[in-house]
């Protein structure tokens, strides 16, 4: 943002260089030749008036001086002509032979007692002259012409030298206008990069993240709003996931009690209707990890701690083990593809209630006979903990909705709240958990988390 803003101002500064800069310079030259030959045209009035009665009366002109003065100045020549068009004076032939100039364009104009004057090409000289040609004479009676040359070259020198110092100046502002203009737009993207640095973090689960309010007054607006927005934002999830832990606490109790009277009750009816009181059990029971995954989703959600080093690997083979005697009850095998180590860095318990949940849908979806299998891989900056099972897998649609609240693929067993919990746990530490179809024809749950620089620790640290 702050290129595109320095880029604004040298792009708007620019054009106005170019609208102000070209005109001007090209006034300048325009003006520049009309004060050259103005002042060139003076000159050649002043020595025709000083050498009209000379050329009258036939005598010397008595301009030596003046002509040795123009054969001296580099470039500059001044020719005295009779009526006839002969010289009688020449700069750039002191003392020389007459020569006759009654063919010379300008010579012919002053002679018929016009004023000549303009920029013309000498194939004698090979270069641009600037000229003024006068008549000499008065009373309409022509006695001669004075004629005054210059190099155009005198006139580009100066236009140049004009380009270069508004060339300059142009330099010297774009520089000024690259230094205001960063610091200016340093001031508008600072707040504005720390506003997206803050949201970033509220996005990321930091619900504390709040902007310090500065900049220009539009900026500090924007930030008291969106801290505002963050503070009601952070009431509203504390108030849920409060609502949700309290409500979940409050349901336990007589949630058991009711669940001991059934029990109780199973030993006082009659056998017809026993199945009633299987069926309130059963139901009974189901609440209860109704409200032990959501009590759990509630502390998964509001979860801030610190991250540690963990070793997946050895977590893995812990929770396999821990899980082998109810998957052969049901004549399942689970099998491992494990590293040597696994160093992620994770929330404390959160991967082995990862691996619990996971490896439980893996069991109640896996048919006798058949086998889980859990792997961890590394996949760049992050290692994947796979757990695939052999059993019926899901449909694209089912998948893609597997991790939403209440959700469920099992035809009404569970509480579908399992996968939510897996994947807010694996986000609370970096990471994220997707479901894809594994070559069997089953599930591969796939949770990937972030791989830590340091060593995990070593078993029972």
């Amino acid at each position: 943002m702050t290129r595109r803003l320095l880029g604004t101002y040298l792009t708007i500064t620019g054009f106005v260089l170019v609208v102000l800069i070209i005109p001007l310079g090209r006034t300048f030259a325009a003006r520049e030749e009309d004060r050259l030959i103005s002042a060139i045209e003076r000159d050649a009035t002043v020595v025709a008036s000083m050498s009209e009665e000379a050329l009258e009366d036939g005598t010397s002109l008595g301009l030596d001086g003046l002509l040795q003065r123009y054969a001296i100045d580099p470039g500059g020549r001044i020719v005295i002509v009779d009526a006839r068009g002969i010289s009688v004076a020449d700069s750039d032939n002191l003392g020389g032979p007459p020569r006759d100039f009654a063919t010379r364009p300008e010579f012919v104009q002053a002679l018929a007692g016009r004023v000549d004057r303009g920029i013309r090409s000498s194939e004698t000289l090979g270069r641009d002259l600037i000229y003024v040609a006068v008549p000499t004479g008065s009373g309409g009676s022509i006695v001669g012409a004075v004629r005054i040359t210059y190099p155009a070259t005198t006139l580009q020198d100066s236009v140049r030298d004009n380009w270069l110092r508004l060339g300059v100046l142009s330099l010297v502002v774009l520089a000024a206008v690259t230094l205001v203009g960063f610091a200016l737009a340093r001031s508008v993207t600072r707040p504005v990069r720390a506003l997206e640095r803050t949201a970033a973090s509220l996005s990321a689960g930091d619900l504390s993240a709040r902007v310090t309010v500065s900049g220009p007054p539009e900026i500090k607006e924007l930030g008291r709003t969106f801290n505002e927005t963050a503070d009601r934002l952070q009431a509203l999830i504390d108030s849920q996931r409060g609502f949700v832990a309290d409500a979940s606490h409050q349901l336990r109790t007589p949630l058991t009690a009711l669940r001991l009277r059934l029990e109780n009750l199973r030993y006082a009816v009659d056998a017809e209707d026993l199945s009633a009181v299987e069926a309130a059990l059963s139901e009974t029971g189901r609440l209860t990890r109704l409200v032990d995954g959501l009590l759990a989703l509630a502390r998964a959600e509001a979860q801030h701690a610190p991250g540690e080093v963990v070793d997946l690997a050895t977590i893995a083979a812990g929770r396999t083990e821990v899980w082998e005697p109810l998957a052969s009850d049901g004549g399942v095998t689970i099998a491992t593809e494990l590293p040597a180590a696994a160093p992620a860095r994770m929330v404390p318990g959160a991967t082995e209630q990862i691996l619990d949940n996971l490896i439980s849908n893996a069991l109640d979806a896996t048919p006798e006979g058949k086998r889980i299998t859990i792997a961890v891989v590394p996949a760049g900056d992050l290692w994947e903990l796979h757990v695939s099972d052999e059993g019926p897998g899901m449909s694209d649609e089912q998948r893609a909705g597997a991790f939403d609240r209440f959700a469920s693929g099992k035809a009404g067993r569970g509480t579908g709240l399992g996968l939510s919990i897996v994947r807010q746990l694996a986000r609370s530490g970096g990471g994220d958990a997707r479901l894809l179809p594994s070559p069997s024809g089953g599930l591969d749950a796939v949770v990937s988390l972030p791989a830590a620089t340091g060593p995990a620790p070593a078993p029972g640290d």
